[in-house]
């Protein structure tokens, strides 16, 4: 689905967090929010989930105006840095607990919980305890619990920060495949420029709470149209 941000201004406590952000992510996007620690990435994501409300500025989803529609009606669903995810459930029922709330019976929950299950290479461990996994394959059923819930766009908050490198290429490879298979529109949050520069179709750089550059990893390396972008990929070895 097709997102446009248009002029988007945040105050969290009365502070300035976001300042005026405009962003447009076209349907079947991969698009990554890049840029150093507190820069306003994650408050970006939040205010499309609708977990922040913004001072000024409209989002709209699909042609929708949705700045006044609550969290769970937006179509926007977001995979948190913490995850998020429910110990007292199994695998199976943290994964169809989107299902469950929309009042669908037991049965067919389990088969669709299953299903996205096998969507994230984790076929059989329906019954599995949350307790009992590890890092990478809590992320997996975070992931799965996402697409269950029948997302119009896909948000991301720093999925990956709490993995080791080996872990972290397995979920960058299965979020990347997962893209190509659904065309789902994703839109991640991270610091990390090699993830930016081998996931994204396209980029933003955020500094201060603004964007100051958005484009293809390759225009963005090859012409940042601005010091600080220039100087944020300086010591990138990637080329494009």
């Amino acid at each position: 689905m097709k997102l446009e941000i248009n002029d988007l201004t945040v105050e969290i406590n009365k502070n300035l967090i976001l300042d005026e952000v405009s962003l447009g992510v076209a349907e079947k996007e991969f698009h990554i929010l890049l840029g150093p620690s507190g820069c306003g990435k994650s408050t970006l994501l939040k205010t499309i989930a609708g977990i922040n409300a913004a001072k000024s500025g409209n989002i709209i989803l699909d042609g929708e105006l949705i700045n006044d529609i609550p969290p769970h009606k937006r179509g926007a669903v977001i995979v948190f840095q913490d995850l998020r995810l429910f110990p007292n459930m199994t695998v199976s029922e943290n994964v169809a607990y989107p299902l469950k709330i929309r009042g669908i019976k037991k049965k067919e929950r389990r088969d669709e919980a299953a299903r996205y299950l096998k969507s994230v290479r984790l076929e059989g461990f329906d019954d599995r305890r949350i307790s009992g996994l590890s890092g990478g394959q809590l992320q997996r059923v975070a992931l799965a619990r996402a697409l269950a819930a029948s997302p119009k766009i896909l948000l991301m908050d720093e999925p990956f920060s709490s993995l080791d490198e080996n872990l972290r290429d397995d979920m960058r490879s299965l979020v990347t495949d997962i893209h190509e298979r659904t065309g789902m529109t994703i839109i991640m949050v991270t610091h990390d420029r090699h993830e930016a520069l081998s996931m994204a179709d396209r980029i933003s750089l955020m500094f201060d709470g603004r964007i100051v550059r958005t484009g293809t990893p390759s225009e963005v390396i090859s012409h940042p149209d601005d010091e600080r972008v220039a100087d944020y990929f300086r010591n990138s070895s990637h080329s494009f």
